[in-house]
C-alpha cells in the first residue's frame, strides 16, 4: 500500500484526489492547508482520514510515501523542497517554479534524496500526443522542418467559466503582484511542453507577450490586470525544426483548446484535443502529394497519476520530471526577457 499526502486544499487538489483513490493500493491519507478548516472540508468530501495546517509536522509521519503537491505557483519551492527533505516521492503540479533559478534547485534536490519526481503537465495524459511522439520518433514523418503549436482560451470574452471581473479566482491570474505570470506561466508552460515534448528542446525563443486593456486603468479592486494575456513564440528546436508558438485567454470561440501541427520533409502529424483526445490525424506515404489526411487511433496511455505511482513501485522515475520541469522553465524565463528586450534568446540545453 502507498500512502499519499496531499498539500493544498484547492479545486485542482480535489482531482488529484479523485484520480489517486482510483488507483488500487493507493490511499490518500491526509491533507493539509494553511486553513485546517479548508482541510478539514477537504478530507470529509474526499473520505480522507486526516487533515493538517503544519506541513512539517504531516512530513513528519513515516507513514507517508509520497506527497502530492496542489499549493499555489508562489510556494511549489518551499513546499517541494520540504517534502524532498522529509524524503518523501513528490507529484507536483506545473509550473514547478517562477523561475528556472528555483527549478533547477528543486530538481537538483529531488535528484540529490533519490526520491521519485514529477510535474504534472497534464496534457501528456492524451494519447494523441504519446502517439504523436511516437510517430515522430520512429521517423514516419521524416526530419521535422515546421511545427505550429497553440493554447487557445476564451474567458475573457466568455463568461462560460464565469465573471472573470469579479470573481477572484480568475482576477489573480491577471494581476503580477498577486504571483500571477500571466497567460505564459499559467498555460504557456503546458504549450511549451506539449510543442517539445514530441519534436526535442526549444533552443532558440523570440517572443512577444502583451498585456491589453481589460478595465479602467485595468484595475478591478485591489487587482492591477497587469500579467500578460497573450504570448507569441517564433522557436528554434534543437534538431533545426522552426516553429510558432501562441498563448491567450482572447480566442473566442475556444473555451480551452490545444493544437499541434509538426510538418517533416516525409509527412505530417496533427493533434486537436478539442475534436479528440484519442486521434492523430496524419498525412503520410502515398497520401502526402495529393495532401490528403487520415485518422489514427492512438492506444492507451497511463495518466501521470498512474505513472507516478508506477514510478514509486519501479524505482525508476518516469517523466515528466523536475528537470523537464526546469527546462520548461528555462524556455518561460527567455520568453520574459526576449519580450522586455525584444530580442531572441539561446537556450542552453
Amino acid at each position: 500500500m502507498i500512502r499519499l499526502a496531499i498539500i493544498g486544499a484547492g479545486s485542482m487538489a480535489g482531482e488529484h484526489a479523485k484520480h489517486f483513490s482510483r488507483i488500487e493500493g493507493v490511499e490518500v491519507v491526509t491533507v493539509c492547508d494553511m486553513e485546517l478548516a479548508k482541510a478539514r472540508d477537504f478530507a470529509g468530501r474526499f473520505g480522507i482520514a486526516g487533515a493538517y495546517d503544519d506541513l512539517e509536522a504531516m512530513l513528519a509521519r513515516e507513514d507517508i510515501q509520497a506527497v502530492s503537491n496542489v499549493t499555489p505557483d508562489g510556494v511549489h519551492k518551499r513546499t517541494s523542497l520540504a517534502a524532498i527533505t522529509a524524503g518523501k516521492h513528490i507529484l507536483c503540479e506545473k509550473p514547478l517554479a517562477t523561475n528556472a533559478d528555483d527549478a533547477h534547485e528543486m530538481a537538483q534536490a529531488a535528484q540529490a534524496a533519490k526520491v521519485i519526481n514529477m510535474v504534472n503537465f497534464s496534457y501528456r495524459d492524451a494519447p494523441a500526443i504519446q502517439h504523436a511522439r511516437a510517430l515522430i520518433t520512429a521517423g514516419s514523418i521524416g526530419q521535422v522542418r515546421h511545427v505550429d503549436a497553440s493554447y487557445r482560451q476564451s474567458w475573457l470574452v466568455s463568461n462560460e467559466w464565469g465573471r472573470w471581473d469579479q470573481e477572484s479566482q480568475w482576477l489573480w491570474r491577471l494581476s503580477e503582484a498577486h504571483g500571477s505570470k500571466g497567460v505564459l506561466g499559467d498555460v504557456g508552460v503546458h504549450i511549451v511542453d506539449f510543442a517539445s515534448f514530441p519534436i526535442g528542446d526549444i533552443t532558440r525563443v523570440n517572443c512577444e507577450l502583451t498585456c491589453f486593456e481589460k478595465a479602467p486603468d485595468n484595475r478591478v479592486g485591489d487587482y492591477l490586470l497587469d500579467a500578460n494575456d497573450t504570448a507569441l513564440m517564433r522557436v528554434t528546436f534543437a534538431n533545426g525544426a522552426k516553429g510558432t508558438i501562441q498563448a491567450t485567454r482572447w480566442a473566442t470561440g475556444h473555451h480551452n483548446s490545444l493544437t499541434l501541427s509538426v510538418h517533416g520533409d516525409k509527412g505530417a502529424i496533427r493533434v486537436d484535443l478539442d475534436a479528440s483526445k484519442d486521434d492523430v490525424q496524419v498525412c503520410l506515404d502515398d497520401d502526402v502529394h495529393p495532401a490528403r489526411w487520415s485518422t489514427v487511433k492512438a492506444p492507451p496511455t497511463p495518466s501521470i497519476y498512474q505513472r507516478f505511482v508506477e514510478s514509486i513501485r519501479s524505482g525508476q522515475n518516469d517523466q515528466p520530471d523536475f528537470a523537464r520541469g526546469a527546462a520548461i522553465q528555462t524556455v518561460l524565463d527567455a520568453c520574459v526577457i526576449s519580450s522586455q528586450e525584444d530580442r531572441s534568446l539561446e537556450i542552453a540545453v
